[in-house]
């Protein structure tokens, strides 16, 4: 669950650190307190993308942290296998920090990418935001939630179809791109037999480039290598004053010292190793010289092989590893060119089987979803009662899409009917933005059910609703607060009075150590009283009587009864 949410310097928001709890978490306030930022901050960090303008004002910086604990094994070793280090507290921590020129995203310290951000947070936190409802109205969304609803039974199989989906387009692709007349044959045939005879003409060896570069380097500069050894040994081997003269002077000084003096004899057989070794490197040096030939046909022969390699390359891959592969592609295009009729029909042997294969594999999805589809359309109708709805009727539509995609053939539609006596008809007809809303309470409430993830944000899902409804949204949302974290940004005193932990969001005028007044927003966790007062102003609006306040305490009262009850 999230356990902490710590903002600093972000928009109206100069520092706020929030502690939540289990359960039903119920964040409240006034319109433009600032609760959409707290949502806001929360998506951030969660790698979304943050505006240009989010830094506070003078602000260097923002800072978004977010502090979750993982209850969940399996969460924790999905996390393990992302490369996530969770240590013994199964806490993970997500910061981002927002300059003016750039971000920095980490996890539990360690910098990451945005996108590894989401990949993570998908297995941490579900949002809903305030306008995921009208998703709904979109038919795509309808097939995503079946086959999210069916997954674990549906996984294996859409892994098989999207493979079989891929073979089949690659197929099709080459069958369209294979259509030509026999002048267009002739023709590419033709080049390509050119040049395959180029590359087969050329002989070319592996790694025979860096051999005839290296000797390249060699030859280019014979001159100066030539020169530089030239001056070397004359330097070591020179009739005047070279070093092999100078130590053999040295030799006939030193020996006659020596008749005089014993102790310098080691000295003597020093300077007599020296001049061995001088006289064996000149001779080495020598040898070197003269074996050393500069013929220059043999340079003008590499230069020019070295030119047609380069040719090669130019035309057909920057190595001799990727000149070679292209021979051997262009020669199987020669054979399909001169096999084409026979090519042509094999072709359309292969799509016929792979078209085989992935109508066999979408047939068993669709019976798998169909199956599927009514468990979901019952749970949806069930929870749609829940929610209010007093004569819904609530079906699930299966046509066939024009061609294959990797996720079927199927086209699936969800059907409403709110009125008694009205025949179902697509949500975007019927449907108002008040139904939207409980319609995807209903659906997140049956998919919570099987779901991992620990945390669900709902983000003003009470959009267009009041009154009895309102109070059938809380108890659902109660509800689910039993088997997850909720955080719930509220308008309704209904859904409110339902909170295990209530926090409210004020703006206020407030003035800096230099006097400039500042607009900052501020969140307070609530305790019994407080939040009894904060209910009594979303009932009551502007005035606040005591009756309004018996009011608030008395919803509180009768949430905390039917929380008892469960």
């Amino acid at each position: 669950m999230l356990q902490n949410l710590h903002v600093k310097n972000l928009a109206l928001i100069d520092e706020a650190d929030v502690e939540f709890g289990e359960g039903l978490n119920i964040l409240s306030g006034e319109t433009g307190a600032g609760k959409s930022i707290i949502i806001g901050s929360i998506n951030i960090a969660l790698g979304e993308k943050a505006p240009k303008d989010i830094l506070r004002k003078n602000a260097e910086f923002a800072l978004i942290e977010l502090t979750f604990e993982i209850k969940n094994k399996d969460t924790i070793k999905h996390l393990k296998s992302l490369g996530v280090e969770i240590g013994d507290d199964n806490l993970v921590v997500i910061s981002k920090k927002i300059k003016l020129n750039r971000t920095v995203s980490r996890i539990n310290g360690e910098t990451v990418s945005a996108s590894k951000i989401q990949e993570i947070s998908s297995f941490l936190i579900d949002i809903h935001g305030q306008h995921e409802h009208q998703s709904l109205l979109n038919k795509k969304k309808h097939l995503q939630i079946l086959d999210e609803f069916a997954k674990r039974r549906i996984t294996g199989i859409k892994e098989e179809l999207s493979e079989a989906f891929l073979s089949y387009r690659k197929l099709i692709v080459e069958r369209q791109n294979a259509n030509m007349n026999s002048e267009e044959r002739n023709r590419e045939l033709s080049f390509l037999e050119f040049e395959v005879n180029e590359i087969e003409e050329a002989n070319l060896k592996e790694n025979e480039d860096e051999e005839l570069e290296e000797k390249y380097r060699f030859f280019s500069n014979g001159k100066k290598i030539i020169e530089k050894l030239n001056s070397v040994r004359e330097i070591t081997n020179g009739e005047i004053d070279g070093v092999a003269e100078l130590l053999d002077k040295a030799m006939y000084d030193i020996q006659f010292v020596v008749n005089y003096d014993e102790k310098i004899q080691n000295l003597t057989n020093e300077l007599s190793e020296i001049e061995s070794l001088v006289n064996d490197f000149n001779y080495e040096l020598s040898n070197y010289i003269s074996e050393l030939d500069f013929d220059e046909h043999e340079f003008y022969e590499l230069d020019s092989r070295l030119n047609l390699i380069n040719t090669l390359k130019a035309k057909y891959g920057r190595t001799i590893s990727d000149i070679l592969e292209s021979y051997e592609e262009k020669k199987k295009r020669i054979q399909v060119l001169q096999e084409y009729d026979e090519y042509i029909n094999q072709l359309e042997k292969n799509i016929n089987k792979e078209k085989e294969k992935l109508d066999k594999l979408c047939m068993e999805l669709s019976s798998i979803r169909k199956e599927a589809s009514v468990e979901l359309v019952d749970k949806i109708k069930a929870a749609l009662l829940d929610l209010n709805f007093l004569d819904v009727k609530f079906e699930m539509n299966f046509g066939r899409t024009k061609d294959y995609t990797s996720d079927g053939f199927d086209d699936v539609e969800f059907l409403i009917s709110t009125n008694p006596g009205e025949p179902v008809r697509p949500l975007q007809d019927v449907a108002s933005g008040g139904e939207l809303s409980r319609i995807m309470l209903a659906i997140k409430t049956i998919m919570a059910q099987d779901d991992d993830i620990e945390t669900l944000i709902f983000d003003e899902i009470d959009t267009g609703i009041s009154g009895r409804t309102a109070q059938m949204v809380s108890e659902k949302m109660d509800l689910l607060s039993q088997l997850h974290q909720i955080i719930c940004i509220t308008h309704l005193p209904q859904i409110a009075a339902m909170a295990n932990h209530h926090y409210l969001i004020e703006k206020s005028i407030e003035t800096d150590s230099e006097k400039n007044e500042m607009t900052v927003s501020r969140i307070h966790s609530l305790n019994y009283d407080q939040s009894v007062k904060e209910l009594a102003r979303m009932i009551g609006g502007v005035q606040i009587t005591e009756k309004v306040i018996e009011s608030a305490r008395e919803m509180k009262g009768l949430a905390k009864d039917k929380k008892k009850s469960r």
